[in-house]
């Protein structure tokens, strides 16, 4: 669990700071949390629901700032976990309390993302790793379309969400490709992009959210 971690360009030995700014903008997801946490107080949707999205996503800050910063097995779970929570908690309350799908039919697309994360998982060197998101990449793409289609408040933040999505993984999965010709990588551009997504995301559901009663 303490072995030493190095998948990234901007690493080339041990020490908390061989990675700074694949570190220090992870304070970009920090600030997602504070702003959602802000709109949903102002919206009056401080209920369990965002409030459990809203940690998530410091969670995501803090457990990737130690995976960039304590790069081992042990700081890199704390990075992947909140990261999973996360999707599957959105996905979740999206469908049932925007959508308003019934239980079993968000059972299903529930089980049909969890499988689709498991298979893509098998390939971690695919695209440096990307591979993984692309069930993410396809539900939010999917639910961004419909609740444009819907008509629903804030209609284009979840496509707005799905494009910085396209454009985050990109900068991930090219990270160690660059490295030749461009010494700190490219991830740290992941996390400030993969912090708007997920405020953007938050801003979509929130606008329709019901308000505690």
């Amino acid at each position: 669990m303490n072995t030493y971690i190095d998948d990234y360009c901007e690493r080339l030995a041990p020490g908390l700071w061989a990675e700074p700014l694949n570190a220090i903008t992870n304070l970009a997801f920090l600030l997602a949390a504070w702003c959602t946490w802000r709109l949903a107080r102002q919206q009056n949707r401080l209920s369990g629901g965002p409030i459990l999205l809203i940690s998530l996503m410091a969670a995501i800050g803090i457990g990737s700032g130690l995976f960039h910063t304590v790069a081992t097995r042990a700081t890199q779970l704390m990075d992947v976990i909140p990261i999973g929570l996360f999707q599957a908690a959105f996905l979740w309350l999206y469908l049932r309390r925007i959508v308003q799908a019934r239980v079993e039919i968000a059972a299903v697309l529930m089980l049909l993302f969890l499988v689709g994360g498991w298979l893509t998982g098998q390939f971690p060197h695919v695209l440096n790793g990307s591979l993984g998101y692309a069930p993410a990449l396809v539900f939010v793409g999917g639910l961004g379309a419909w609740h444009y289609q819907q008509k629903k408040l804030e209609p284009y933040a979840l496509l707005l969400a799905t494009l910085l999505f396209v454009l985050s993984l990109l900068f991930r999965s090219i990270d160690n490709a660059v490295c030749p010709q461009f010494s700190i990588g490219t991830h740290f551009l992941w996390h400030l992009l993969n912090a708007a997504v997920l405020y953007l995301s938050m801003r979509g559901m929130l606008a329709n959210y019901p308000r505690p009663a």
